[in-house]
């Protein structure tokens, strides 16, 4: 028994392991070369976007930390901050990337503006001695637009957890921690002073530890231990990169949104483009902090069937699963309430002494605890009544339950559910017994489709929605009142 259990903890230290083994297996073990920087998944995204008609000379000042963020360590923080503090060359880079800017150098003016005295004074001075006609310096671009914002705020340790095992000296764990940088970047009009758009964009830092240990005595006086593990954490310079440039990205859609510049491409495109992104964008506002997605989902109305076991909770002993089936529909008053009826078909039997199916009816009242999300429980109560197959006998019952339901699309949904049946009376196995009545359970797995519109999240626009829909309904009543006059409808 011990020696498979040795083997059950080793497979999962083994799986820990194994599931990080692209940076267990390429470890450094040799100095490594200077590098051309690597790129962000967004990086391509601005270099693929479609051209505009006139690149937007814009300037950048200072796109600062403004967090005051100091690196966070076990033993409280450091003096390094927490986030780059060269954001304005990520950001330059992002604009030059995108081909839609014209990043002019405004964050050391000074320098510049420095060394073109200088070359102004050299050629002055190269005049007065050679005799030379030198050209004037060119005059410096001015920008139409100045993009100002920064690093808002570095939040440390929002999410940390791990999972491990160890038995008799065998073991592994894992942890994990998540920060988030958070980026806000705003296009102001150099000519009138007005904030043209703003644009907001978080992104989350990821770190990982992973590890594995043996320590047993094999033999008296011979102890035999080994550890191995590792830890990746994300490079912050990355995140704040993909943020920044995620912002851009954002700057330019939202701006041929508002007619602020446009592009080449056909309109189709275009239109193509600034779809996506809006779509992308109202699952973002219906995004929780923690990747919970919450969104309008389950119609008003819907039916479902299912399919499981019944057991009795009777007068005889030795009770045995046996099937149940059901079918019935449900209507919501709003997101977290509804009401249900159900048919169902079932046997309940006991091993050597009693089989029999029954028919039941049942009417719940159902809460659905988090409507706006594809993963709910639910729990609901109720009553009913249970009848025999030739219905010689009914009796009676409240039935109360739970469950978790999964939305597989915005139509269907898989749940499975637990019921537990209160019959009103003791001769539901055919014996009266003691003083308790008869009981028996439902264990189903089933499959539920809605329609109609989704219940909206806002109690008043649920409001405005019945509202309408009494309107409406009236309209149809005269209309057809009318018609059956023989009159025609007005309007």
């Amino acid at each position: 028994m011990h020696h498979k259990f040795y083997q059950v903890i080793l497979v999962i230290s083994c799986t820990i392991l194994l599931s990080g083994c692209g940076t267990y297996f390429n470890q450094p073990i040799t100095i490594e070369q200077a590098r051309i920087g690597e790129d962000t998944k967004l990086t391509q995204t601005l270099r693929d976007f479609p051209r505009p008609i006139e690149p937007v000379v814009v300037g950048v000042y200072k796109f600062r930390d403004q967090t005051g963020q100091y690196k966070p360590t076990e033993a409280g923080s450091t003096f390094s901050t927490a986030v780059t503090q060269g954001a304005t060359t990520i950001l330059v880079k992002a604009l030059e990337d995108s081909k839609w800017f014209v990043p002019i150098e405004r964050e050391n003016l000074s320098n510049l503006l420095n060394e073109r005295n200088i070359i102004r004074s050299t050629r002055k001075e190269y005049r007065k001695n050679k005799n030379s006609k030198e050209p004037q310096l060119p005059p410096l671009l001015y920008a139409g637009i100045i993009l100002e914002g920064g690093i808002v705020s570095y939040d440390s340790n929002i999410i940390t957890g791990g999972l491990g095992a160890r038995y008799f000296g065998i073991g592994g764990s894992t942890q994990y921690r998540q920060d988030r940088i958070t980026v806000y970047l705003r296009a102001v009009s150099t000519s009138s002073g007005k904030i043209l758009k703003t644009v907001y964009v978080s992104k989350t830092i990821l770190s990982q530890a992973l590890d594995a240990s043996f320590f047993r005595y094999v033999k008296f006086s011979r102890l035999l231990e080994a550890e191995t593990g590792f830890t990746k954490n994300e490079p912050g310079q990355i995140a704040v990169s993909e943020a920044i440039e995620k912002a851009v990205e954002a700057l330019i859609i939202e701006g041929i949104e508002d007619k602020l510049w446009s592009s080449k491409a056909e309109p189709e495109e275009i239109n193509e483009l600034v779809a996506d992104y809006n779509n992308e964008k109202n699952e973002a506002q219906n995004t929780g902090l923690y990747e919970r997605y919450f969104k309008e989902r389950r119609g008003e109305k819907s039916v479902f069937a299912n399919g499981g076991m019944a057991l009795i909770s009777g007068d005889y002993n030795n009770a045995d699963l046996s099937y149940s089936i059901g079918v019935g529909g449900k209507w919501y008053f709003n997101p977290y309430l509804n009401v249900n009826a159900s048919l169902s078909k079932f046997e309940l039997r006991n091993e050597g002494s009693f089989s029999e199916g029954f028919n039941a009816i049942d009417v719940n009242a159902e809460l659905t605890l988090l409507p706006f999300e594809k993963l709910t429980p639910y729990f609901f109560g109720g009553m009913g009544t249970v009848s025999s197959d030739d219905f010689d006998r009914t009796f009676f019952k409240f039935q109360y339950g739970g469950g978790i339901e999964y939305l597989v699309s915005d139509h269907i949904g898989v749940s499975v559910n637990a019921t537990h049946n209160l019959v009103l009376g003791d001769k539901l196995d055919n014996v009266t017994q003691g003083k308790r009545d008869d009981q028996y359970f439902n264990f189903s797995l089933g499959l539920s489709w809605y329609f109609k519109s989704p219940l909206k999240m806002d109690k008043e626009l649920r409001k405005q929605k019945r509202k309408e829909d009494k309107e409406l309904r009236k309209l149809k009543n005269r209309n057809r009142k009318v018609i059956e006059n023989g009159e025609v409808p007005k309007g």
